[in-house]
């Protein structure tokens, strides 16, 4: 254990709060700029090989930030009461919550927490790193599964937009026998899972930043010249960070409007996600659907750390504030807005082809 804990990642998140089981692989990586990680991610090279340099947010976009963790805080705590009822209804007390880095982590936290405030059960929250095209770590896998029971463990991540990593661990897991593929989310929009807190397409506002409100950690990396066979995936600690740090501003600000006694979602919007960003693919003669990244968390990212095309808003929320940081964002990185009828999302953003990056 203690050898374990010596090559793992730093974190600003207290060790009673997550286990990282990552890598520490601080000064090991070049993060790379946006337009030079786009070419060759799009020329095939795998995106867990690289890291982006992280956007600094401008004053501007932080008092937005700002004014969305006021005023979604509600909502967003709401979600996550209503899914920590469902967790316990579903794997009962000895639930052992295993977050998706990155955008898991702080949902890991707040359900934790949620969970033992409500019922008294302080349950164990690792997290690890599960990568599109790459798998689950298997390593991390191995190390939760010789302390815990296989029935006991439950995956936990920030949103659904397409449902691309819940195929990812429904097919990973088919190797460990007993482990549900099920995985608890905050917002499903896509129309996937039971197991989720709203599938209203919500600002989760830990979307809006990167490693200021996820424990100073980078998302995850594998390369192998890196990170060995027996090694967990790697993240980086962005320890030049600390003065900007968020992380537990907004833990402490979703925790605050917890809902013991929460009022139910609304029903889903029939069909299927998946469904409307093929349609979205056709309409705009996007060839690869990797390319579309439906939904308020997942439009953010594209912002933040792809190079966008353009970015696609519900017309019905044209001048909604749950929507003011994308719009700032966009203003930022003269990214053209585009209003145009959504049914599951409120908004979609769609990453530049190669040959136009």
């Amino acid at each position: 254990m203690n050898k374990t804990n010596e090559y793992l990642v730093k974190t600003s998140y207290k060790p009673e709060d997550v286990t990282l089981l990552l890598k520490d692989v601080t000064g090991l990586v070049e993060p790379q700029p946006t337009e030079e990680r786009e070419r060759l991610i799009q020329s095939g090279r795998h995106y867990c090989e690289m890291l982006p340099i992280e956007y600094v947010p401008t004053q501007r976009y932080m008092q937005v930030y700002e004014e969305a963790l006021q005023a979604f805080a509600k909502p967003t705590a709401e979600a996550i009461s209503r899914l920590g009822d469902k967790v316990i209804a579903q794997k009962g007390e000895g639930v052992v919550l295993v977050s998706l880095a990155r955008a898991g982590i702080p949902i890991g936290i707040l359900l934790k927490r949620y969970i033992k405030r409500k019922f008294g059960a302080d349950v164990p929250h690792y997290s690890i790193s599960i990568i599109r095209g790459r798998g689950i770590d298997r390593r991390a896998m191995e190390y939760i599964l010789e302390r815990h029971a296989s029935r006991d463990i439950l995956f936990v991540d920030g949103w659904i937009g397409k449902g691309a990593i819940l195929r990812e661990l429904q097919k990973e897991l088919s190797q460990y026998k007993g482990v549900s593929s099920d995985i608890a989310v905050v917002a499903d929009p896509a129309n996937v899972t039971e197991l989720c807190g709203t599938h209203d397409d919500i600002l989760i506002p830990s979307s809006c930043l990167n490693s200021t409100v996820s424990g100073l950690v980078s998302r995850t990396f594998l390369r192998s010249d890196i990170i060995g066979s027996d090694d967990f995936h790697g993240a980086v600690y962005y320890g030049e960070l600390r003065d900007a740090d968020l992380s537990y501003e907004f833990i402490d600000a979703i925790e605050s409007k917890f809902d013991m006694n929460v009022p139910p979602a609304k029903p889903a919007v029939p069909g299927y996600g998946l469904d409307e960003v093929r349609s979205l693919a056709e309409r705009y003669s996007v060839d690869d659907i990797n390319l579309i990244k439906p939904g308020i968390g997942e439009t953010t990212r594209v912002l933040l750390r792809r190079v966008p095309w353009k970015v696609l808003i519900d017309e019905h929320y044209k001048n909604s504030p749950d929507l003011a940081h994308l719009i700032r964002l966009a203003q930022e990185k003269n990214v053209p807005i585009e209003y145009c009828p959504l049914t599951h999302y409120k908004t979609c953003g769609i990453i530049k082809k190669l040959a136009d990056a």
